[in-house]
């Protein structure tokens, strides 16, 4: 029998994710391989992508579900009609104008849309990362975690901006503005998963996001979108008690 030594329930490393028998399984690059995937199925670590990263019906029933969505979206916005597509967009625009009258409607209708497209990195990212929170802290947490970020970040962006225009430091227009997409919630997602990570990969992820949302906000070629995404992932990272939690009560013995 080997003794392997246990970490924190929130940074455990699954021993079935690979085999803990064998050498690779003790390096370092498998160690932060399987401290992204979590809880993976015996079976499911290939070359490549590891499958544990894919979503499914069973595993991960909402990001499954909510890819499926995003990819008749984006069918849809790439081969419909333009003028329909493009009036779709402008009512689900999540600008103050919108948000003073149809609140809830935008909110949830904008992030049915990838801007960028399924191939798109934010796409892709989020696939990636809604899998493996869900496979931590499961489907309906996720989707909090999601809708926390994207809210609340859509929210304290629009609202200075309304502020901003009844005080007269803004022109009218800008009560007017095409916003929408995915990657507010992905934002909130990366934050609250790096809290379940471990060290090796929580802080290096979390360098090179924050790395990149820097370059976003020094190119300055779209203010109010690239101060919402710090904002989103700080509120993923508030969240890090509330996932460990659920994370501890999963991993206990019942």
């Amino acid at each position: 029998m080997v003794r392997v030594r246990t970490a924190p329930p929130e940074e455990a490393v699954s021993s079935r994710t690979p085999s803990a028998r064998t050498p690779w399984a003790r390096t370092p690059q498998a160690r932060a391989g399987a401290a992204l995937l979590g809880d993976v199925p015996p079976g499911r670590w290939r070359v490549g992508v590891p499958l544990g990263l894919i979503p499914g019906p069973g595993g991960t029933p909402f990001t499954f579900g909510y890819a499926l969505v995003l990819l008749a979206t984006s069918f849809f916005t790439a081969y419909g009609d333009p003028a329909t597509v493009a009036a779709l967009l402008r009512g689900s625009s999540t600008d103050v104008a919108h948000l003073v009258h149809h609140p809830v409607l935008v909110l949830v209708a904008s992030a049915l849309w990838i801007a960028g497209g399924p191939a798109s990195p934010y796409a892709v990212g989020l696939v990636l990362v809604l899998t493996a929170l869900e496979r931590r802290i499961g489907g309906p947490r996720t989707a909090g975690v999601f809708l926390l970020g994207h809210v609340g970040a859509t929210l304290a962006t629009e609202i200075p901006i309304g502020l901003a225009v009844l005080a007269g430091q803004l022109p009218t227009t800008s009560l007017h503005r095409l916003d929408y997409g995915i990657s507010f919630g992905l934002m909130a997602s990366v934050g609250a998963l790096a809290g379940l990570l471990a060290p090796m990969v929580r802080w290096p992820l979390l360098g090179a996001v924050a790395l990149m949302l820097a370059q976003e906000l020094l190119a300055y070629r779209d203010p109010i979108t690239d101060w919402g995404h710090p904002t989103a992932l700080a509120i993923g990272v508030a969240c890090w008690p509330a996932v460990r939690r659920v994370r501890r009560a999963a991993a206990s013995p019942r």
